[in-house]
């Protein structure tokens, strides 16, 4: 049976933060617990030295029917209590093949990478939903190990768990994982032209398609065309998803 431990890598085993490196961290959980403060998301932050989380917020999305403390408490335990068996697998599968890719970047550029996959929780009345989980580095020790990520969760636009995607901050290039493959693999990063971004944006706003074509002075049948090529574009299949999508993946 697999364990918290499993949840972290040899390749990151950190035994002490120097001095030096522990001067990054001062008094930064104010300002996480600021931007906590301003976004419907959930955050928490991972400690890798402790193996716990340093940090949760009190959004109950990503609680499942406890408190922030008590999550905070329960650290990576939470997850054997909170996420089915087979997404709990895949999350112990995503460390792995995270640390795997991580271990290849220079150090320099570390910080610059973030992970994105989706899986289901389960609240105490036993009800499932599939979450959207971004996490990037927050703190490095001077010799490229993670100390602090910072997770964020929202809803998923996705219908099924996986989904793993590492994007780098600057580049157009992401790499998703086959997992029936069992490989990376580059792919470009979805670009949204200035026509699509408009839609989304009064969309976004609780426009209708009439009112989304009187902002943007084009016809309705103009609006729906843009439209069908957006859905197909992000593979989705009605507005919502699409405003969720790239609400996820910063696309507006």
């Amino acid at each position: 049976m697999p364990d918290v431990n499993d949840f972290f890598s040899f390749k990151n085993s950190l035994n002490d933060v120097s001095e030096e490196d522990q001067k990054q961290a001062i008094n930064y959980l104010e300002s996480i617990d600021a931007l906590a403060r301003t976004t419907y998301k959930s955050l928490y932050i991972v400690d890798y030295k402790e193996k716990g989380f340093d940090y949760v917020s009190e959004n109950p999305l990503f609680l499942c029917g406890n408190t922030a403390e008590e999550v905070k408490e329960m650290g990576y335990a939470f997850y054997f209590k909170h996420v089915i068996e087979s997404d709990l697998n895949l999350l112990l599968k995503i460390n792995r093949i995270g640390f795997d890719f991580y271990d290849k970047v220079p150090v320099e550029e570390r910080k610059d990478y973030t992970i994105s996959y989706d899986f289901h929780l389960i609240n105490k009345d036993g009800e499932k939903t599939l979450i959207n989980h971004k996490m990037t580095p927050l703190f490095l020790t001077s010799d490229g190990k993670l100390w602090k990520a910072i997770a964020i969760v929202s809803l998923s636009s996705e219908n099924k768990s996986g989904n793993i995607i590492v994007s780098k901050k600057g580049s157009n290039t992401i790499f998703t994982y086959d997992l029936d493959g069992d490989f990376w693999k580059e792919t470009e990063a979805v670009k949204l032209t200035s026509r699509e971004k408009e839609i989304l944006q009064y969309s976004s706003r609780g426009f209708t398609i009439n009112e989304v074509a009187e902002a943007i002075f084009v016809s309705p049948d103009t609006v729906k065309f843009h439209r069908k090529k957006l859905f197909e574009k992000l593979e989705v299949t009605n507005i919502s998803e699409a405003i969720a999508y790239a609400t996820n993946n910063k696309l507006i």
